[in-house]
């Protein structure tokens, strides 16, 4: 039969942020004890006084946080140069069997030139395309008869090199991507390799975006 500490754990561990907020002790535990109080006594299928939830709470044990906290930051400590690159769209184009060969035809089009910007996320039923502002004429002409499910323009991405050791560890984006969210920064696409992570924002949003990150590698 489940305890108040295991429903209290279990509801707490959903919400990564609110797990970190509790052991910054930056949340009242006599709040939060009520807020999830129905959650508790949902769980349990029985009434649950708050003030037992505040116990629960209090005893949860932080060690794991802090150690996935330690390592994430040995990380940070090591990533690579930051590559920012402006001007960029994002076009959305439904998965088709003429698809990959327009693709093809605009990788051909500019070839080994590193001036230009260009990613492609392929998914079940769509393929993303990031490119440079130089190629949106081209990308329109090549795949006007392809479906275009959407597309955005003004963006801007910061590419992070990271480390050997990131694919060892859990929480490495989670912990990248927080620093945006805190800062209410709405991020438009993510695309990653082994050892690279390009985050993509609004031109409008990229020197904070920017500085966020920096501060994040110092600190």
């Amino acid at each position: 039969m489940k305890t108040i500490q295991e429903s209290v754990e279990g509801i707490i561990r959903k919400t990564p942020f609110l797990e970190e907020a509790l052991n910054d002790k930056l949340i009242n535990v006599s709040s939060l004890a009520r807020v999830i109080q129905p959650d508790v006594e949902n769980d349990l299928n029985k009434d649950v006084k708050s003030g037992a939830i505040m116990m629960a709470i209090n005893r949860l044990s932080p060690s794991s946080i802090l150690k996935i906290r330690k390592n994430i930051k040995k990380i940070t400590l090591t990533l690579g140069d930051f590559i920012v690159r402006s001007d960029l769209g994002n076009f959305t184009f439904k998965n088709t069997p003429t698809l990959l060969k327009c693709i093809a035809d605009l990788i051909h089009e500019f070839g080994d030139d590193k001036d230009y910007f260009f990613t492609i996320s392929q998914g079940i039923f769509e393929t993303n395309i990031i490119t440079s502002k130089k190629l949106h004429t081209k990308v329109a002409a090549i795949f006007k008869t392809e479906q275009l499910l959407s597309s955005s323009k003004n963006l801007a991405s910061i590419t992070i090199k990271l480390p050997k050791s990131n694919s060892e560890q859990s929480g490495i984006y989670y912990f990248i991507l927080k620093q945006l969210a805190w800062a209410d920064i709405p991020v438009q696409e993510i695309i990653s390799t082994t050892h690279e992570i390009t985050i993509v924002v609004k031109e409008d949003d990229i020197n904070k975006t920017f500085s966020i990150l920096i501060d994040m590698k110092k600190n």
